[in-house]
């Protein structure tokens, strides 16, 4: 049995197909731009492309994230908060509290021990906290984004990032870099203010170990580090967070398609 997912984020669309041992056989990311549906539609081509097989062989199909019911190809579509409950559980399965920072929202999940979501708590009215927060600081301090962990590593000492608004922060890191602060320390102060808001979140739906991050900003080092500092424990990184929702819908439509 071959089931696949697509998850189609506001910043990047992912494609996940299991074969009938639960294993990822295939999988592509990429920038969703301004045009989800067709963006899902290369993702789907690829992924089957990977896998050789043709969309016939593909017994269930489940979308998920912002422009899940964009896809005509999808049997179904579902919410990104069990898909990413499903695929942390696939890839952790004693994982009891998930968070997940993406590019415009951020969550906080608690899951039981079938991998089912019983509590939740997001962030997706702001875009502080999240990846395109990060995005903006990066562009404001020019350096580029995938080197933001790297670069905090070289921090001698925190400046704290009093603003939680995107806009302001971004004022903010302006006027610090005027008056010739270190950019390690200010991209350290921008990692404790993001870990500060996810924490925030995780401590509303109750934390219990062990814990997994998904999503993009998992990725950063800094950001990570932080977290596990605040939260005094230590976070289970999948090998590709990104992936994490698009393998959640692909595990729950292969559950679907045994149900049938």
């Amino acid at each position: 049995m071959i089931t696949a997912g697509i998850d189609s984020g506001s910043l990047t669309t992912k494609g996940v197909i299991l074969d009938g041992g639960q294993k990822i056989i295939a999988s592509d990311i990429r920038l969703t731009g301004g045009g989800s549906k067709e963006t899902g539609q290369n993702v789907w081509r690829e992924i089957l492309e990977q896998a050789e097989v043709s969309e016939k062989d593909v017994t269930y199909v489940m979308s998920t994230g912002y422009g899940r019911s964009n896809f005509e190809f999808a049997d179904k579509n579902i919410t990104e908060i069990s898909c990413h409950a499903a695929g942390i559980h696939f890839l952790f399965p004693e994982v009891e509290t998930i968070l997940d920072i993406g590019g415009q929202d951020c969550k906080a999940i608690r899951v039981d021990r079938l991998g089912q979501a019983e509590d939740f708590v997001m962030n997706d009215k702001c875009a502080a906290g999240t990846g395109r927060f990060l995005e903006v600081i990066a562009r404001a301090l020019d350096v580029r984004l995938e080197d933001l962990g790297e670069i905090s590593q070289h921090s001698d000492t925190e400046v704290r990032i009093s603003s939680m608004c995107t806009v302001f922060a971004e004022t903010e890191v302006i006027s610090l870099v005027a008056d010739n602060t270190s950019v390690p320390d200010i991209v350290r102060g921008v990692h404790r203010t993001v870990a500060d808001r996810a924490v925030t979140l995780l401590r509303k739906v109750g934390i219990t170990e062990p814990a997994a991050m998904s999503g993009g900003v998992a990725h950063n080092t800094g950001v990570v580090h932080e977290l596990e500092r605040q939260l005094s424990l230590k976070l289970n990184i999948p090998e590709n967070p990104q992936l994490v929702g698009a393998i959640g819908a692909a595990v729950l439509a292969r559950k679907i398609a045994e149900k049938r």
